[in-house]
């Protein structure tokens, strides 16, 4: 005979010990269901601070400040595309004076090759300002 006691003529009642074990296997059950839930709060506590982090880095706060005040956007983009213009403005002309000083001295050097080079730029300068005069 077996725990569950399958007599004649009576019906399968489980007994004490099988109940015992039932209520185990129910509470052990319960037991690694809590401790993986745990785990799982765990990782997600742990991806959660991660993702803050990284919205902090992202400075979004902000992001969400100009989104929320237009006028105020709008105003930074002019102010930084003012002063890049001079920037680029001021490098170019720096960049050309720079170049022009290094021709002069080269012209100065009277060397074949580049003073013929120079030459060449010259006519050509020259030429173009005869058939176009501005």
């Amino acid at each position: 005979m077996g725990d569950s006691g399958s007599r004649e003529g009576q019906p399968n009642r489980p007994t004490a010990a099988a109940a015992d074990r039932s209520l185990a296997d129910t509470t052990e059950g319960t037991v690694e269901q809590a401790s993986s839930t745990a785990r799982s709060l765990g990782i997600l506590s742990e991806r959660i601070e991660r993702i803050s982090v990284e919205m902090e880095k992202a400075h979004l706060q902000e992001y969400v400040q100009l989104a929320l005040h237009p006028w105020q956007l709008i105003w930074r983009n002019l102010i930084y595309g003012l002063f890049r213009g001079i920037g680029i403005a001021l490098g170019f002309t720096f960049f050309a004076a720079t170049i022009v000083w290094l021709l002069q001295i080269l012209g100065k050097l009277n060397l074949p090759i580049v003073g013929d080079f120079i030459a060449d730029i010259v006519r050509i300068v020259q030429r173009q300002l005869q058939i176009r005069p501005f």
